[in-house]
């Protein structure tokens, strides 16, 4: 916990830097939004506060490859047991986005809400972007695996706090609360995490992203890293990344996670964002 400790501590008080220099020049300037921190609706593993404008159309493909082993021609992973999502969403405001995504692993179907509470400024007045990110997932496999339907059940919901720092650094902390309606009788029904994630752009399409995942309960010694390249244009983005989560949905990556970072036991994902404006 002491380097996560560490992160967050200086990610508040770079904040609180900028927001006392900023706040010497606010009564000069328009009070406008700030740009997005972030070009795609995904950092890796954890969703992003950016929130779509009203009426886009937003699909998303997001894969992850097998574990990595050395020496057994596995194609680092890619002939391994592979897990995909593919999802769709639709901005009915521009503060609101609802969205409706499959998953291979464990057939998960999941029903999204991203909802943009507060919006960073230029001129500093608000210092930072403020997005609530819920999901209910349904798990559809067959058989006598759950008692009653509602066993079938899980749920996740996080608020991600973002800065763009400048035109090349943005950072978000994001503090979640994972559930299950049914676990092993060894395991607790729900999951506190935090994660914390950034983009630090190289060139004007490309950046280099890192996103660490934090439990506080259970699991709280299998964190997740990943680190990845980003490739973006304005309808457009691509994430191609090594880490250690394969289970795509947050709440599955958070609860279920057995890839260790102590183990190496890390695998190639990729993810794509496209949209359409109508």
């Amino acid at each position: 916990m002491k380097p996560l400790t560490i992160l967050i501590a200086l990610f508040i008080f770079s904040f609180s830097g900028f927001a006392q220099e900023e706040d010497t020049q606010t009564e000069n300037m328009v009070d406008k939004p700030e740009r997005d921190a972030f070009q795609s609706a995904w950092l890796i593993d954890n969703p992003t506060g950016l929130v779509n404008e009203k009426g886009t159309f937003q699909f998303d493909i997001q894969h992850r490859f097998g574990v990595i082993k050395a020496g057994n021609q596995d194609l680092l992973g890619m002939w391994g047991t592979s897990n995909i999502r593919m999802a769709l969403s639709y901005a009915i405001s521009n503060r609101i986005t609802l969205g409706f995504g499959t998953t291979k692993g464990n057939l998960l179907q999941d029903f999204n809400l991203k909802a943009g509470l507060m919006q960073q400024t230029r001129s500093g007045r608000v210092p930072v972007s403020i997005t609530l990110y819920a999901d209910a997932a349904i798990d559809a496999r067959k058989g006598g695996i759950f008692p009653t339907s509602s066993n079938r059940f899980s749920y996740f919901s996080q608020i991600i706090i973002m800065r763009r720092f400048s035109p090349a650094i943005s950072i978000q902390v994001a503090p979640s609360y994972s559930h299950y309606n049914i676990v092993d009788e060894t395991m607790s029904n729900g999951q506190f995490a935090v994660a914390l994630g950034g983009r630090v752009k190289i060139s004007d399409k490309s950046a280099i992203l890192i996103d660490y995942s934090q439990p506080l309960d259970q699991n709280s010694d299998n964190p997740g890293l990943a680190i990845g390249i980003e490739m973006s244009t304005g309808l457009h983005a691509f994430q191609v990344f090594v880490g250690n989560y394969n289970g795509i949905v947050p709440q599955k990556n958070y609860m279920f996670n057995t890839n260790k970072i102590s183990d190496s036991q890390f695998l190639i994902g990729f993810n794509i964002n496209r949209l359409w404006n109508f």
